[in-house]
């Protein structure tokens, strides 16, 4: 959709499904949608989800095409994908996976011209629901977005297959959550454009701050519960905030700083082995430094995003405050034109991220000390 200066809009996906034992239900869900699915998943997920997936389709009369996802959402994976859409004759592509698998399909099902479906099997992110694709260089930094005509004809989420993986997914998921109320009141104030291609819907905008409160009430016991692997209501309203909410959330109510942030950390290979809300975590903190947020309101963020169990400091994730180098290099890709950044309402300049970025180490130290939480233990990305 392009952007129109005066338009308000709401985008959604045509379908949002979430429940134990849903994943059994694709082939019924898939069946309006397309009569020749290829399913696309790397060979993890498919060890645990192939069983239930091919029963599925069977069930449905559907035929079982599946096609292994290669790693990282890249161009070059994004064209091959496309290419065996085409020899398979799909006419509806599924993400059954995380992040990085749904947005490779769906901008590969946007580049053949067919339906696309997103099944995640993790709630880590907001991915799932959104008409946009986070597209990386094969060696893992950011590259673009890209934005479709539409989002996915049905998102379908097992809530016991989600409750099955490790909770650091879930924690990684609540990180890129609680980003989404900062950056969306932030677009409100300053007017700014969406992903939704107009500006900020007072709908998108209370998504987002619903999507806030309640990770604020749910995200430590729901965390308590997956680590057991069970399904409890905090759990749900966990998954459904880290998916739809945050989802509808930052796509109609808008990204600022955090996420800008966060695409200027995959600038420095040191990061490159974290979970997408790992980092934007300290991106949301570095939003609310700049913002001169309440120092009790950054304090409690600091102390409930510990406990959650996500990066606070530059430690955690592989830097220090002595390496401005690489401080210039994130401070720099965050700030280029068309970043979200420049929806903050106030001019955001490199240095004033690196600033920022490094007093949160020295703060949040202090703030974790004071409340006897862990100290942090460094980052060391894998070559």
């Amino acid at each position: 959709m392009p952007a129109n200066s005066t338009i308000r809009s709401v985008i959604s996906p045509g379908r949002y499904a979430q429940g134990p034992g849903a994943i059994a239900r694709l082939g019924e869900f898939l069946t309006p949608i397309g009569s020749t699915p290829l399913i696309v998943a790397d060979d993890a997920v498919w060890g645990f989800v192939g069983h239930d997936v091919t029963s599925s389709l069977k069930t449905a009369g559907l035929p079982v095409i599946r096609e292994a996802f290669r790693g990282i959402p890249s161009a070059k994976e994004i064209n091959r994908l496309v290419d065996v859409i085409k020899s398979e004759n799909a006419d509806v592509v599924v993400a059954v996976g995380g992040g990085s698998t749904i947005d490779a399909v769906k901008a590969s099902g946007f580049l053949a011209g067919i339906r696309w479906v997103t099944v995640p099997t993790v709630a880590s992110t907001d991915a799932p629901t959104s008409a946009l694709a986070v597209v990386y260089t094969d060696d893992g930094a950011f590259e673009e977005y890209r934005f479709f005509p539409r989002n996915p004809d049905l998102v379908l989420v097992d809530s016991q297959i989600v409750a099955n993986a490790p909770a650091a997914f879930l924690a990684a998921g609540v990180g890129d959550a609680l980003g989404t109320w900062l950056e969306a009141r932030a677009t409100a104030a300053s007017n700014s454009l969406t992903m939704a291609g107009g500006l900020p819907t007072l709908t998108g905008t209370a998504l987002a701050h619903l999507s806030w409160d309640v990770l604020w009430d749910n995200a430590l016991p729901a965390l308590d519960a997956v680590r057991d692997h069970l399904v409890t209501p905090a759990v749900e309203k966990v998954i459904e905030a880290n998916t739809l909410l945050s989802g509808l959330g930052f796509e109609s109510g808008g990204l600022a700083a955090a996420h800008a942030i966060h695409n200027g950390l995959t600038a420095v290979p040191q990061t490159h082995g974290l979970a997408h809300g790992q980092k934007v975590n300290i991106g949301s903190l570095t939003q609310l430094v700049l913002e001169g947020a309440p120092t009790g309101d950054i304090r409690d963020f600091i102390e409930f995003t510990t406990r959650v169990g996500l990066p606070t400091t530059l430690t955690e994730v592989g830097l220090t405050a002595e390496d401005t180098h690489e401080l210039d290099l994130v401070a720099n890709a965050a700030t280029v034109p068309g970043e979200t950044i420049h929806a903050m309402p106030f001019e955001v300049r490199p240095a004033d991220v690196v600033s920022a970025l490094k007093s949160i180490e020295r703060f949040s130290r202090r703030v974790r000390d004071e409340a006897s939480l862990p100290e942090p233990r460094p980052y060391v990305a894998a070559h």
